[in-house]
């Protein structure tokens, strides 16, 4: 657009941009609708007029100014030659019974797939219609859309769906009631992880975010009869690949679950631990760290989880570089993993393998720095168990050798 002066009164006091639709609230202040929507709808807190500061109900009624958008279209018009976009007549905003309508189409097998595809466009394009949806039902309903995929073995519309759920979130009351009535929805996400199809990295990690959602949201009921074949899914889907986020989904999930033994066991039999390891000497994003070492903790609890870490060449060397490179959470978890192996699989070749490849110096540069006394016991019940073999090393410096003495 070249160098106009744009009239005040066409400029979105949130986007400084010219208004495509604009809408007055109840302070009497005009707003491009998408910014005071998103103003709205984003908001934790009391919501106030973001001119006036007077409150603001996340519920208000935004009231068209077609005045000012037709002024606003003739004025673009009549700037078409420098370079200035005309402005369409937006479309009516989605109402909460044009939603159930939709819902309704998406059970008739000839609406069905451009049902879905509506769904997905309307839940993309506002905040308004995504809060429209979640009234309507349209989580509980892309749910049970997919459990019924899984039954039929259909793979049609299952992008689009679950493109809907990474969109609009699931109310936790919601998951508990849909566990109720369908209690092959968890079965039904894991066999999507499992189907081979178009755009599946996208589909598998959406697919891995909705059920993080229902994991975080479902009780010990569920947890702790969760197949084998979950977790041996799960580790095959890292394994092959999925999106950062898809990823930290994953780790989230194991989070989730492996507090209970039973499903400790399971986990190591499925290789998690070497495809932790794996994905943690790919130096990942630091929050990825922190998960993987929370499900590593866990799982050297057990004494086959502790063979399998050990049985990897890479775990000690891995473990002991983050600690002091990624964030408290990590020490702290780098820390006990430690702790678990020294004190129930420290043989020679162990403790020899961790003064070799840094790990005691990391342990006691951890007592020099400014962390918490909880974690600096940790570290002095490490040194203490094994300050025989260490204290003499050549590979600790002499400002360190205090703490093995």
């Amino acid at each position: 657009m070249d160098d106009i002066e744009v009239p005040q009164y066409f400029i979105c006091p949130i986007s400084l941009q010219i208004m495509k639709d604009p809408v007055t609230v109840i302070t009497g202040i005009t707003y491009d609708r998408e910014s005071i929507e998103h103003w709205l709808f984003t908001s934790k807190n009391i919501t106030t007029c973001p001119v006036s500061k007077q409150p603001l109900p996340k519920d208000s009624d935004l009231t068209p100014n077609h005045m000012l958008r037709r002024l606003i279209q003739a004025w673009c018009t009549q700037n078409a030659s420098h370079g200035v976009d005309r402005i369409p007549t937006p479309k009516p905003p989605l109402d909460r019974f044009q939603v159930l309508k939709l819902i309704k189409h998406l059970w008739l097998p000839q609406f069905q797939l451009k049902t879905i595809g509506q769904l997905e466009l309307l839940a993309a394009e506002s905040e308004r219609n995504r809060n429209h949806m979640v009234e309507a039902g349209v989580p509980r309903a892309m749910l049970s859309f997919i459990g019924m995929c899984f039954k039929k073995g259909q793979t049609d519309g299952l992008e689009e769906a679950l493109s809907v759920l990474k969109f609009i979130p699931i109310p936790s009351a919601e998951i508990k009631q849909v566990l109720v009535e369908n209690d092959h929805i968890i079965d039904s996400l894991t066999w999507v992880l499992r189907c081979e199809m178009k755009n599946q990295i996208t589909v598998k990690s959406h697919a891995m975010i909705v059920l993080k959602t229902i994991t975080k949201a479902a009780g010990s009921r569920v947890l702790e009869r969760l197949e084998p074949e979950f977790f041996k899914t799960i580790v095959r889907v890292l394994r092959c690949g999925i999106t950062q986020q898809g990823i930290n989904a994953a780790l989230h999930v194991l989070l989730e679950t492996c507090p209970w033994h039973r499903n400790q066991i399971i986990m190591v039999e499925a290789g998690t631990v070497f495809e932790l390891i794996e994905l943690e000497l790919g130096f990942p994003e630091n929050r990825t760290t922190e998960l993987i070492f929370g499900v590593l903790f866990h799982l050297c609890s057990l004494a086959e989880g502790r063979a399998r870490f050990l049985n990897h060449r890479g775990s000690i060397a891995v473990v002991s570089k983050r600690i002091l490179s990624v964030s408290p959470a990590a020490d702290d978890r780098a820390v006990l993993i430690l702790t678990m192996i020294c004190k129930f699989s420290g043989t020679h070749m162990v403790i020899q393998e961790m003064l070799k490849v840094g790990a005691v110096s990391k342990l006691c540069s951890l007592l020099q720095v400014d962390c918490g006394t909880y974690l600096k016991d940790r570290v002095k019940e490490i040194l203490r168990l094994h300050s025989k073999e260490w204290k003499d090393s050549p590979c600790i410096g002499v400002s360190q050798d205090q703490y093995l003495r």
